[in-house]
């Protein structure tokens, strides 16, 4: 083996576990992304940051929701796109992103709580779909009735001129999302 010649820089040390590589990364602003850096007309607002706590709210909501009714995720998922219409077992495996197997455990725990019912489909009985029950929709409205409430509410106190300006930011809030779907 050769020996190692002194005119080698030495390797910079790494940065310790959980550190920034970049030394200008932490503590210093500039050297940050921010979404205004990344989207100029991004200014922070009162608005923005109470739309940007309801958007991490309801990313939380079905887990705490689907915990009081003692459900899965899935399950309220489920109940929810089955309140508004019935659906194959294959469908409804596409439309909560799981497999068949996955979906049809979800509906056999449904069925079992009296929450949905299989049936033969009224276009070809050899096809079923899922169907849900007066059960399932007690359930699943009982456990959204006081958001359902609070939504009222806020909305009631609001004029029809004001309505109008909050549909309009909310359909571009919605727009904004759906950009990065």
């Amino acid at each position: 083996m050769s020996e190692i010649s002194d005119s080698r820089k030495p390797s910079p040390p790494r940065p310790a576990r959980g550190a920034s590589a970049n030394p200008r990364a932490a503590g210093d602003d500039e050297a940050r992304t921010t979404a205004s850096s990344v989207a100029p007309a991004y200014e922070h607002s009162a608005s923005l940051e109470a739309l940007e706590e309801l958007v991490n709210l309801a990313a939380q909501t079905p887990q705490a929701v689907a915990r009081r009714g003692g459900l899965s995720v899935s399950e309220l998922h489920s109940l929810r796109h089955l309140a508004a219409t019935p659906m194959g077992p294959v469908e409804l495996a596409k439309v909560l992103g799981v497999t068949s197997a996955a979906s049809s455990g979800v509906v056999d725990r449904l069925v079992a709580r009296g929450h949905v019912e299989r049936r033969p489909r009224a276009d070809d009985g050899r096809r079923t779909e899922v169907v849900v029950t007066e059960s399932g929709r007690q359930e699943i409205f009982a456990l959204l009735a006081p958001m359902f409430a609070g939504l009222a509410e806020s909305d009631n106190a609001l004029s029809d001129e004001e309505r109008v300006v909050v549909e309009r930011y909310l359909r571009g809030a919605i727009a904004a999302l759906r950009a990065v779907m």
